[in-house]
């Protein structure tokens, strides 16, 4: 691997007073370094065993990512009470390694796609390498089993600071439900931003209605700017300051740009910019003042997992032949979910929205787990048959309103 000048990047990464420089076990390790980062087998590299750390920093721990187009190293600085994450272009990661390799700590673990090498350093300074074959692919996709497949890497800093993982990155137990729901999370937005308008943008502004303990809000953040390298602007809007206060001292903790969380209300919230617009969860119809502030906004993708039926149910007839179904509460309340989410599918449709809805992963204190998901069309269409639909199943059910369509008609944008 070589720099603008042709230099390789092991000899930018050994001051020249550096004792390992000639230490033919270092300088292959290094070079392995440098040929994986090349042909794009790098997974991670770990520095550990300080032998005289700063700041009780632990380890050192690399992958590489791209930032504005362009590789870079992310470099995670694990301490005894809290991570610290730089970025820095290849050469400079490459050279911080280097001078932190010897002088600091004398262990290197070196994980590729399909190799793992080791070196240890002897307190006389004297190197030796143990290469071994990876066990597993590592950060590979899963290709018969996608359940596997991780859109967010496990020693992320946040997952800590939130009680997904230990202080040794280890998933804790109790939490592998959430984890598992976090990456779902981000691999459907992955989805949806890639046959979007967005794709290709550098910069987004993000808005979480109801962000609650920030997990998900956190976790968008983190796949944007660092797998990515999107200038994300992320902000969680939640209703209970402690929720608020606990999110923001975890923000303040790990030293995060562009991520912040505010109180507020989705039903007067008014954002200065917005591309994407996720609420998970939301109450009845503030499912709908989220969805009619997304449309208002222009965003490109709209995220909601509805919760709560309440405005549409007590409204409902049971026309025949659906009347004997109907007479059982849970069936009308299964109707309920399924008329109001419809709709809402529909007036999005309208509204110029690619739409689908389908089953999510519920959250731990909801069984709850539809997901309706909006991105805007590049070219819009005639609404006229769509709002015909609309009109014809709110006759079929007695609806008289709608809070959502409502909030459209009185924007003027619905006849």
């Amino acid at each position: 691997m070589v720099d603008d000048n042709s230099t390789p990047l092991f000899h930018l990464a050994m001051n020249p007073t550096h004792d390992l420089a000639a230490d033919p076990a270092f300088a292959r390790f290094f070079s392995r370094f440098e040929t994986s980062l090349d042909d794009g087998s790098f997974a991670r590299l770990v520095l550990a065993k300080p032998q005289r750390a700063p700041d009780e920093l632990l380890r050192v721990t690399a992958r590489q990512v791209v930032l504005r187009g362009e590789a870079a190293l992310s470099l995670v600085y694990t301490h005894k009470t809290r991570d610290i994450t730089k970025n820095f272009s290849l050469a400079e990661g490459v050279a911080t390694l280097g001078e932190l390799l010897g002088a600091v700590f004398r262990n290197a673990h070196l994980h590729t796609r399909d190799e793992e090498w080791q070196l240890s350093i002897s307190k006389k300074g004297q190197c030796t390498v143990h290469v071994g074959k990876a066990e597993q692919a590592v950060d590979a996709p899963a290709t018969h089993d996608r359940e596997k497949q991780r859109w967010l890497e496990v020693d992320r800093p946040f997952l800590t600071e939130l009680g997904v993982t230990t202080a040794q990155h280890q998933l804790i137990p109790a939490m592998s439900r959430k984890w598992k729901q976090i990456n779902k999370f981000v691999e459907v937005f992955a989805h949806a931003l890639a046959s979007s308008r967005l794709a290709d943008a550098k910069q987004l502004n993000v808005i979480d209605f109801g962000s609650g303990k920030g997990y998900l809000t956190f976790a968008i953040h983190d796949w944007l700017r660092e797998a990515k390298g999107v200038d994300a602007q992320v902000t969680g809007v939640e209703l209970r300051p402690d929720m608020v206060r606990l999110c923001n001292q975890a923000i303040a903790k790990l030293g995060i740009d562009g991520l912040r969380i505010e109180e507020g209300d989705v039903r007067s919230y008014q954002p200065a910019a917005l591309n994407v617009m996720i609420a998970l969860h939301a109450c009845d119809v503030a499912t709908d003042y989220a969805i009619h502030l997304g449309i208002r906004a222009e965003a490109d993708i709209i995220m909601c997992s509805p919760c709560c039926h309440k405005q549409i149910r007590p409204q409902l007839l049971s026309p025949h032949p659906l009347r004997p179904i109907l007479q059982h509460g849970v069936h009308l309340g299964q109707e309920a979910e399924m008329l109001t989410d419809g709709l809402r599918a529909l007036l999005l449709d309208a509204s110029g929205y690619d739409t689908q809805v389908f089953e999510f992963i519920s959250l731990e204190h909801t069984n709850k787990n539809k997901m309706i998901l909006a991105v805007k069309r590049a070219q819009p269409k005639p609404a006229g048959e769509v709002l015909a639909q609309i009109a014809e199943i709110k006759q079929f059910y007695g609806i008289r309103e709608q809070c959502l369509e409502t909030l459209l008609k009185a924007d003027g944008v619905m006849a």
